[in-house]
């Protein structure tokens, strides 16, 4: 048995102060702009400026040779809310109190919004930001709500029903888990049934187009958020034959890996899964011609020099890596996300930052940035140091995410990996495997000898193991809402355990044909 001093011991006491230190605002004479553009399922790998030669990304690479990048950069949750809510908040998932998919942010948290607002601030947005609630004025501090119920309603309504486009074959309507994942992952790379013009994301550029327009002469905070590339990877008619499917490779599989693809991806075919890859391809694509379009009418209203710009994602995605396709997991395709920033003058550009950095540390980043007053409590650390200098007095040495539907998280050093998942609960987002409660499972990865994640080397690592859990339960301890009530005389592995419970989970029996108690 492990004693609770032994716990908090050296290394342990470091980190968590990582994820409680102050931060001071940084005050300027005169408001710059805000332009936050923020893509869906957009995986850090899939992206020209990151070495991957198949990806189209002209308009993200331009942005990065204007600004800087973070070229290892991680979501703290691989997937949409509670990664989504985590940003938005500065705190992790389960202290923002949003660790599932169907999980709502309480009225009363503080957010970004709400935070540029009491600085004088009109905060916008238009788009998607899985809030799970209806868009209204004033929603978490947004004088401006157009999220993606309102933006979907009245796209709907300008662009009418849909053309016939003839022998054109094009998508059908998305039911995942309902048809076969060939179907809705589109393996055929079929495009929407619009054109360029008429595409949604196409109409949530025109808002946003407008919006710049009409608030030029106002320091603006705009949010503008696409779908894509979230499946089924939607592009435009004019798009479906920009990428020829037989040129992406499969994913290798590992030697590990049969026991744990999930059972829906089981019955794909290579050339199924070369499909999957090449719509995804043309989807991100698609997605960045639109942010080009924006960056575009923010050069037209000669808008740049007085813009602070942010592009980043959600969190990243899987391609056939360990035969998944999806996020959900804490391999590092579904973890690693593009960040790029630029604000001419203000910036480093043509930069590229190598040392680890969390979706978490963007709020107190802009905050400071934009001389805005910094959260209360915060799980950030500013990365403006990197921005100005090149420098950060504080690197981090590893990155922490959480997958709590599954009840397991990861931390990740440059030479290790290790992911803790309880093997307790019967996962409710459709990604069953063979052995749906497996217990206690930790895997160990050695990313210097193994970068692919293949080989589970934690009985050979004991001591490994032991520190970065130890590190994994001091987080826990310092951000948890919940860590005054820790169970006492428990292990460090049932300590874990307790702390990867989803206090906000819900029962959605509904969405998967299936019912289980959270």
């Amino acid at each position: 048995m492990i004693t609770r001093r032994q716990l908090l011991g050296t290394a342990t006491g470091a980190l968590a102060g990582a994820y409680l230190r102050p931060r001071v605002a940084y005050a300027r004479d005169r408001k710059p702009n805000l332009l936050y553009i923020l893509a869906d399922d957009h995986a850090g790998y899939v992206m020209g400026v990151q070495g991957n030669t198949r990806a189209y990304t002209p308009n993200m690479n331009r942005l990065a040779s204007e600004g800087t990048r973070f070229a290892r950069h991680y979501c703290n949750s691989p997937v949409c809310t509670p990664s989504r809510q985590s940003f938005f908040t500065s705190q992790l998932p389960h202290s923002a109190g949003v660790t599932v998919l169907d999980g709502v942010l309480a009225e009363d948290k503080p957010t970004l919004a709400k935070q540029l607002g009491a600085s004088g601030y009109q905060p916008a947005v238009f788009g998607k930001m899985h809030f799970n609630t209806a868009g209204r004025p004033g929603l978490h501090g947004f004088d401006l709500a157009e999220t993606e119920d309102i933006v979907s309603r009245d796209w709907a309504a300008a662009v009418g029903p849909t053309p016939d486009f003839g022998d054109i074959r094009v998508k059908p309507k998305w039911r995942p888990f309902q048809d076969p994942a060939s179907i809705w992952l589109d393996s055929d790379k079929l495009p929407f049934p619009r054109t360029y013009e008429q595409m949604e994301s196409t109409w949530v550029v025109q808002q946003a187009t407008n919006y710049l327009r009409e608030h030029k002469d106002d320091p603006f905070a705009l949010w503008v958020s696409f779908r894509e590339p979230h499946s089924p990877y939607n592009f435009p008619i004019e798009d479906r034959n920009d990428f020829n499917a037989a040129d992406f490779p499969v994913p290798e599989v590992g030697p590990e890996d049969a026991g744990q693809i999930p059972l829906v991806f089981r019955g794909l075919t290579d050339k199924q899964k070369q499909g999957i890859i090449a719509a995804y391809y043309t989807s991100v694509r698609f997605l960045d011609r639109n942010v080009g379009a924006v960056l575009d009418a923010l050069r037209r209203l000669n808008l740049e020099n007085d813009t602070l710009v942010i592009y980043m994602a959600d969190h990243g995605y899987s391609l056939g890596q360990h035969g998944r396709f999806e996020k959900h997991v804490c391999y590092d395709p579904a973890l690693q996300v593009p960040l790029l920033m630029r604000w001419p003058g203000h910036i480093r550009s043509g930069a590229v930052v190598q040392d680890f950095t969390e979706s978490i540390d963007v709020p107190p980043t802009l905050l400071e940035m934009l001389g805005a007053e910094p959260f209360s409590l915060n799980h950030g650390q500013s990365l403006s140091g990197y921005l100005k200098t090149g420098r950060s007095t504080n690197p981090r040495q590893s990155i922490f995410s959480e997958y709590l539907e599954n009840e397991e998280a990861c931390i990740r050093t440059d030479r290790w990996k290790l992911i803790h998942c309880s093997g307790k609960r019967f996962r409710l987002d459709g990604y069953m495997t063979d052995d749906p409660l497996p217990g206690l499972t930790i895997h160990l990865f050695d990313l210097k000898n193994d970068p692919g994640e293949f080989l589970n080397v934690a009985s050979q690592h004991p001591e490994v193991v032991q520190n970065l859990s130890m590190q994994m339960l001091s987080i826990f301890r310092a951000t948890h809402p919940q860590a005054a009530e820790e169970p006492a005389g428990k292990s460090m592995n049932d300590l874990l355990d307790w702390y990867l419970r989803p206090r906000d989970a819900k029962v959605h029996c509904m969405k998967f044909n299936f019912c289980q108690p959270s």
